[in-house]
C-alpha cells in the first residue's frame, strides 16, 4: 500500500471511504433517532464519486444555486430515487429560475421580495415544488465574522422586523441557518429566538430546516442533546418535519492533503517550500484562520527541528504556519495536512496557474483509486 500512495503525484487530496461512512451512519443514527432528515450541503463536500456511498445513508442534497443543484439531481440522485434536492440562493437569477424549478423538490427564498417576484413561474413549472422562506434568526455565536450569518446587516435570511406576513399562504416551510462549527447547545439558543420570533406562523407548514453549522461527527458533541432538541421541536408543532444541512459534519476527518517539499532554505528561520497553496488549496486556513495539524509535526520548537511551511504561488501570505519535526526536511518528503476534505477542493483555485491536487479515495478494501488528475486544460478553460 505505501509503495501505491508513492507513485501518486502530489498534491492530492485523499478521502477515506471507511472514515466517510462512519461519519454517515452517526448522522443516520440521529435521523432514525430523531425523526428528522439530514441531507448534504453540497458547499462543504461535493465529491461525488462518493455519493454512492453517501446516498444510502442521507436524503438528498442541499445546493447553493443552479450548478450544485444539477450535481445533485445527476450524481446524487441516480442513487437514491427517493433523494431531496433543495434549492437556496441569497438572490436567483432570471434566466436560470426555470431550470431551477424543474430540477429542484425544494426552493427556498432569502428575501419576501424574491419569493413574490419568482413564486408564479417557480409554481407554474414545478406545481409540486415545495416553497420556503430562509428567516434570521439574529442569535448566533459563530466563532469568526466572516462566517456568522446573523451578523450584524447579515444579506442572509430575513428578520422579524422585515417579515412579510403576505407570504405565508405560499410557504410549505421555513429555513434557518446560524451555525458554524458548532455544538447543540449553540442550537438550543438559536431554537429559542426562532420560536419567538417566528414560532406562530409554524403551526400549518409542514416543515422547517434548521440549517448547518451542526458538528455532529466531531468527538465530544452532544449527540443525544441534538436528538431531545429535535423531538421537542417536532412535539411542540405536531410532528412538523425537521431537516438539517451539515456539509462539513458528513467530510470531518475522513481524508488528508498530501504534498511534497519542493525546497529549504533559512531566512532568519528555517522555510520550507510545497507544491501545494494555503490560499488555493486550503483557502479556509487563511479565511478562518485555523492551523491545519500536519502529520508528525508539532508546534513550532516543539520538536528538534521547525520550518516555517509555505506555499508555491507568489502571494507573500501563502503561508500554511510554523511547524517542528523530529528530522530536517529535505527535498522530496512529502507533507500531509489533516482533515482536508471538506470546505477545500470545492473552493480551491489555480491561481497562479498552481495545479489543482488531484482527488483520490481509498476504498473500505485497503486499495487506492485516482478519480481524478488536474491539467492544463483545466485551468486554461475556465480563462478566455
Amino acid at each position: 500500500m505505501k509503495r501505491e500512495l508513492e507513485r501518486l503525484k502530489t498534491p492530492y487530496y485523499l478521502c477515506e471511504e471507511e472514515l466517510l461512512e462512519n461519519n454517515l451512519k452517526i448522522l443516520d443514527y440521529v435521523q432514525k433517532e430523531s425523526g428528522a432528515k439530514i441531507i448534504l450541503a453540497l458547499k462543504g463536500f461535493a465529491m461525488w464519486s462518493t455519493f454512492n456511498l453517501v446516498a444510502k445513508y442521507l436524503k438528498g442534497c442541499t445546493a447553493s444555486g443552479l450548478y450544485e443543484a444539477r450535481l445533485a439531481r445527476e450524481e446524487f440522485c441516480k442513487f437514491n430515487a427517493d433523494a431531496e434536492v433543495h434549492t437556496y440562493s441569497p438572490a436567483f437569477k432570471d434566466e436560470e429560475i426555470e431550470e431551477i424549478a424543474r430540477i429542484s423538490d425544494h426552493i427556498v427564498f432569502n428575501s419576501p421580495n424574491q419569493l413574490h417576484r419568482f413564486i408564479w413561474k417557480v409554481k407554474e413549472i414545478n406545481p409540486a415544488i415545495h416553497v420556503s422562506l430562509r428567516v434570521n434568526p439574529e442569535v448566533s455565536s459563530s466563532p469568526v465574522d466572516i462566517y456568522n450569518p446573523c451578523g450584524l446587516y447579515s444579506r442572509l435570511g430575513t428578520t422579524a422586523a422585515n417579515f412579510d406576513e403576505s407570504v405565508i399562504e405560499h410557504l410549505d416551510g421555513l429555513n434557518f441557518h446560524a451555525l458554524c462549527e458548532q455544538n447543540a447547545d449553540a442550537l438550543e439558543e438559536v431554537l429559542k429566538s426562532f420560536d419567538e420570533k417566528f414560532g406562530k406562523y409554524c403551526k400549518n407548514l409542514k416543515f422547517i430546516n434548521f440549517g448547518g453549522g451542526h458538528h455532529i461527527t466531531k468527538k465530544g458533541y452532544d449527540i443525544e442533546k441534538l436528538i431531545w432538541l429535535i423531538k421537542e421541536f417536532k412535539q411542540k408543532y405536531n410532528d412538523i418535519d425537521v431537516y438539517l444541512e451539515p456539509g462539513e459534519a458528513v467530510g470531518w476527518e475522513t481524508g488528508y492533503l498530501v504534498s511534497t517539499v519542493l525546497d529549504t532554505f533559512h531566512n532568519g528561520m528555517d522555510i520550507a517550500i510545497l507544491d501545494t497553496s494555503a490560499e488555493a488549496h486550503m483557502p479556509d486556513t487563511l479565511a478562518m484562520p485555523y492551523r491545519a495539524e500536519v502529520r508528525g509535526a508539532g508546534k513550532a520548537k516543539e520538536k528538534p527541528y521547525t520550518y516555517r511551511l509555505g506555499g508555491n504561488t507568489c502571494l507573500a501570505g501563502d503561508i500554511m504556519g510554523d511547524y517542528s519535526f523530529d528530522e530536517p526536511l529535505k527535498v522530496g518528503d512529502r507533507v500531509i495536512f489533516e482533515d482536508q476534505i471538506h470546505y477545500t477542493f470545492v473552493k480551491n483555485t489555480t491561481f497562479n496557474g498552481i495545479k489543482l491536487p488531484s482527488l483520490v479515495i481509498k476504498r473500505k478494501d485497503g486499495t487506492y483509486e485516482l478519480i481524478k488528475e488536474f491539467a492544463y486544460e483545466d485551468y486554461r478553460d475556465r480563462l478566455s
